[in-house]
């Protein structure tokens, strides 16, 4: 499965007159917030494949413009091709605002999807906005990052951590990928490409579809492609 993740800063490369040729070889996309709502739908709307994302801290707006097309996975674990997914999106809190968290609150909703955790027997990829503390984030009180999602990472050993919010155009450090035990954590500002292999799908799942104009999308073969899981 190939995947292209996105966060920040909207890509001239993506966003222009041959997207289509660009942005048909992925079967997913993901982002890792703080990008234009209509940068999203069409990126959706040209891909043809699902668009999975979680909110930055400047993502008030979608609040009454949200994405058309595409999915908020906030607080979800997604199994998408057997691929299972963890959205928790937002920065520490430094001013007043929302999707902004202390080190208490982001525990707080971490500790309440281990069901989910427990259910899909861990976790492949976690989706953030801010990277962990002391991987790839700043020291700066709003692009520090948290030490819940540290702990995350101990715990649960997901192969891939993929954030935003540390803009690579910020000069401070252009490293994208920082691998922490088990995990690579990677920058996803402006576009990042990855590949993985699909995973089985459960037959208990097949339920659990991703629902989108009312009805659900299914491959060639018949088998769910998106799977939510509560």
């Amino acid at each position: 499965m190939k995947i292209l993740a996105v966060s920040d800063e909207e890509s001239p490369y993506l966003w222009d007159t041959n997207a289509a040729q660009k942005l048909r070889q992925y079967d997913l996309i993901l982002s890792c917030g703080d990008l234009k709502a209509e940068y999203l739908s069409f990126l959706v709307t040209v891909a043809k494949c699902p668009v999975l994302y979680v909110h930055g801290n400047h993502d008030g707006r979608y609040e009454s413009r949200p994405p058309e097309g595409c999915d908020c996975i906030e607080d979800k674990l997604v199994v998408y091709n057997g691929v299972r997914i963890l959205g928790l999106g937002g920065s520490i809190r430094y001013r007043p605002g929302p999707h902004q968290y202390t080190e208490r609150q982001m525990r707080r909703r971490i500790q309440k999807l281990r069901l989910a955790l427990w259910r899909a027997g861990g976790v492949d990829i976690v989706v953030t906005h801010a990277p962990p503390r002391d991987i790839g984030d700043a020291q700066d009180p709003a692009h520090r990052g948290f030490g819940a999602l540290r702990e995350l990472l101990d715990k649960h050993k997901p192969q891939y951590l993929l954030h935003g919010h540390v803009h690579l155009s910020y000069g401070q450090d252009t490293t994208r990928l920082r691998q922490y035990g088990d995990t690579s954590v990677i920058n996803t500002s402006g576009r990042y490409e990855l590949e993985l292999p699909d995973r089985e799908v459960k037959p208990r799942d097949i339920n659990r579809l991703i629902w989108r104009n009312g009805e659900p999308k299914l491959p060639e073969d018949n088998r769910p492609v998106g799977l939510f899981m509560e």
